[in-house]
C-alpha cells in the first residue's frame, strides 16, 4: 500500500518485490511519475537471486518491476523510460532483450543499456512511468 512521506513525494511499497536493503524506497511519486529503484533478480521472499541465464534473471527482474508498478495501479504499458544495467553487455545483450519485449508495451519506452558490475547477478533495471491524472469526480 502506498505510504505518504510528504506532500511532494508518495512512497510507493510492496512485498512482492524484495525489500530495500540500504536507504531507498521501491518507488516515489512525485510530480506526475513513479520512479523505481533498481530491481534485480532476486526472490522477494527468499532473496536468493532467481535462475544462471540471463532470460531467467531478466524475468524474475521484470516481475519485481511489475509489482512496484502495480502496487501503485500501473503497468508496464505506463513506463516510458528504462535503464537497464547488464553485468555482461556483449554475451547477454541478446537473451536480455528478447524477455524485455515479452514485457514492455510498444511503442517501447526510452531505454539506456549499459555495462556494469553487479556483483552475483545479471541484471538490474529500473523505470520510470506516467501516473494518469485522476478523473475528477463528477
Amino acid at each position: 500500500m502506498p505510504e505518504t512521506t510528504n506532500t511532494l513525494r508518495l512512497q510507493v511499497s510492496t512485498a512482492d518485490a524484495p525489500p530495500p536493503s540500504w536507504a531507498y524506497s521501491q518507488g516515489i511519486v512525485a510530480n506526475g511519475f513513479l520512479f523505481t529503484a533498481g530491481q534485480t533478480p532476486h526472490d522477494p521472499v527468499t532473496d536468493e537471486t532467481v535462475g544462471i541465464s540471463i532470460e531467467e534473471q531478466t524475468t524474475r527482474t521484470m516481475q519485481n518491476l511489475a509489482a512496484v508498478l502495480a502496487a501503485h495501479g500501473l503497468d508496464f504499458s505506463h513506463v516510458v523510460k528504462a535503464s537497464v544495467h547488464l553485468h555482461h553487455p556483449g554475451r547477454d545483450a541478446a537473451g536480455f532483450n528478447a524477455i524485455y519485449e515479452q514485457f514492455m508495451v510498444k511503442p517501447y519506452p526510452a531505454r539506456t543499456t549499459v555495462g556494469s558490475f553487479l556483483g552475483d547477478f545479471l541484471v538490474e533495471i529500473d523505470v520510470v512511468a506516467v501516473v494518469p491524472p485522476v478523473e475528477p469526480a463528477s
